[in-house]
C-alpha cells in the first residue's frame, strides 16, 4: 500500500477513535463486565487496527470490527492468565458466552450500550458527586484533568473519587443495564441531570481554545431521545426539548474565526428551525402534564427566545415570569442570577444591578466569572465605567475558555476611558 493511503487510513482510525471510541467502550463493558478490562481492550483493538487496516483496509462496519476484536483480545488475555491460576465459574462461563457470533454485536444492541452504562454510572449507590464523575470520564471520555478542572477540583482527588466509584461498581455487582420499567422514575432524575451536565459541557466548554463540543452536545441529544422512548416523563419531554433549543443557535454562537456572539447580537437566520419546531413540539407536551419540572421551565424560557423574531421583539416579561415559577421550583444562585438578568431587560440595568449585587453580597456566586460580567454589562449600560470595568477584571481573572476570555477582553477595550 503506498505512503499516501497509508496515511489515508491512518486519520480515518483517528476520526473512528474520537466518534466511536465511548460508544466501542461502553459494549465493552458489557461484555467484559469491567471498567478498566473495558478500557484496556478499547485501546488494544484500536493498535490491531492500526496494524492490519493499512494492510487490509477498513472494513464495512469498524464498530462492529473493533468491538470484536477488542472482545477476543481481552479473553485471550483471560484464557493466558488462567494458565496460571484457576478462573472463577462466572468468568468461565463469561468467556463461554462472548465467543457468540459477533455478527449479533450490530444493531440497536450497540446503539443502547451507552444507555446502559450512563444508567450504571447514575446508579443510586454513588454519590451524586461520583455520579457526575463517571459519567463524564467513562461515557462522554473527558479526561480526568478536564474533569477536575471543570469541578474546580484537583485531579488526584477527582481520580480517587473515579476509583471508589467503579469500586463500588465491581464490589455491589451493580449489572449494566438500564432498570425495569417500574424502576425507571426512581433513577431518572439523575440521569437526566448527568445527560444534562455533558450536553452544556459539549454547549459551552468550561475550558480550552473551542468555544463547542459538538460531539458532546450531539451525544446528549442523542441520549435524550432515548430516554424519551423509554419513559417519556415531561421532565425528560422538557430536557430534550431544551438540548434542542439550545443546539439549534450553534451556527450563529461564534464567528468564523470562532468569537463568542451573544444572544441578542446572532444572526436568527442561521438557527436551526427544524430542532426549533421539533422542540417547541415536546415543550408543549411537556407543559401539558399535570406536573411542570425545571427542565419543562427552562426549556419554555428557551421557547421564548426561539419564537422572537428579534432580540428586540423578546417577551422579557414571560420569560421573567418563568424565572419566577423556576426559582419555586429549584431555586438556586445561577437561576436567581438569570433571573435578574431578564428583570435588567424588562425593567432596566437599575433593576437588574440591584438584584445581582445582591446575590454576589450572599457570595455563593463570589466565584462565577458569568455572575460578575453580568454586573459588569449593567454597569456598563448605566455609564458607571469605572464599576465596568472592575467587574469585567474579575470575571476576565476567573474565566477558564478562551473564546469567553477573549469576549471580556474586548469589552474591557471598548470602555470609554
Amino acid at each position: 500500500m503506498s505512503g499516501d493511503l497509508a496515511d489515508g487510513i491512518r486519520g480515518t482510525i483517528e476520526a473512528i477513535y474520537r466518534q466511536e471510541s465511548r460508544r466501542v467502550f461502553a459494549t465493552l463493558v458489557r461484555l467484559l463486565g469491567d471498567f478498566d478490562l473495558a478500557e484496556e481492550a478499547l485501546h488494544d483493538a484500536f493498535r490491531a487496527a492500526l496494524e492490519q487496516w493499512p494492510r487490509v483496509g477498513v472494513p464495512a462496519n469498524p464498530r462492529a470490527w473493533l468491538v470484536s476484536t477488542g472482545r477476543f483480545k481481552a479473553i485471550d488475555g483471560m484464557r493466558r492468565l488462567s494458565r496460571f491460576e484457576a478462573l472463577p465459574d462466572e468468568v468461565a462461563e463469561q468467556l463461554a458466552d462472548d465467543l457468540a457470533d459477533p455478527a449479533g454485536l450490530d444493531g440497536e444492541t450497540l446503539e443502547d450500550d451507552r444507555l446502559r452504562l450512563i444508567f450504571t454510572c447514575c446508579h443510586p449507590a454513588l454519590s451524586p458527586d461520583a455520579q457526575v464523575a463517571l459519567t463524564l470520564r467513562e461515557v462522554c471520555g473527558l479526561t480526568t484533568e478536564e474533569i477536575a478542572r471543570a469541578f474546580l477540583t484537583a485531579a488526584p482527588t477527582l481520580a480517587q473519587r473515579i476509583v471508589r466509584a467503579k469500586a463500588k461498581i465491581r464490589d455491589a455487582r451493580i449489572p449494566y443495564q438500564v432498570p425495569a420499567r417500574e424502576d425507571l422514575p426512581v433513577r431518572l432524575d439523575a440521569v437526566l441531570r448527568v445527560v444534562y451536565l455533558v450536553f452544556n459541557e459539549g454547549y459551552s466548554a468550561s475550558f480550552g481554545n473551542a468555544l463547542m463540543r459538538h460531539d458532546l452536545s450531539t451525544e446528549a441529544i442523542r441520549l435524550g431521545r432515548l430516554l424519551i422512548e423509554l419513559l417519556p416523563d415531561p421532565e425528560a419531554l422538557g430536557l430534550l426539548a431544551l438540548m434542542l433549543l439550545h443546539e439549534s443557535r450553534r451556527s450563529a454562537r461564534s464567528s468564523p474565526e470562532g468569537e463568542l456572539i451573544l444572544l441578542d447580537e446572532q444572526d436568527r437566520t442561521l438557527w436551526n428551525r427544524d430542532q426549533i419546531a421539533e422542540g417547541l413540539s415536546l415543550v408543549s407536551r411537556a407543559l401539558a402534564s399535570r406536573y411542570v419540572g425545571p427542565y419543562a421551565l427552562q426549556a419554555a424560557i428557551a421557547a421564548v427566545h426561539a419564537e422572537a423574531p428579534s432580540a428586540a421583539a423578546t417577551d422579557w416579561a414571560q420569560i421573567t415570569g418563568l424565572y419566577e415559577l423556576l426559582l419555586r421550583a429549584e431555586p438556586s444562585p445561577v437561576v436567581e442570577l438569570n433571573h435578574a438578568v431578564a428583570v435588567a431587560m424588562r425593567d432596566g440595568p437599575a433593576a437588574g444591578l440591584m438584584l445581582v449585587d445582591t446575590i454576589l453580597a450572599d457570595g455563593a456566586l463570589a466565584d462565577y466569572h458569568l455572575a460578575h460580567a453580568a454586573r459588569a454589562d449593567l454597569c456598563r449600560r448605566l455609564g458607571r465605567t469605572a464599576e465596568a470595568r472592575a467587574a469585567y477584571q474579575h470575571a476576565l481573572a476567573l474565566a477558564k475558555q478562551d473564546a469567553e476570555r477573549r469576549f471580556l477582553e474586548r469589552r474591557l477595550r471598548e470602555l470609554p476611558d
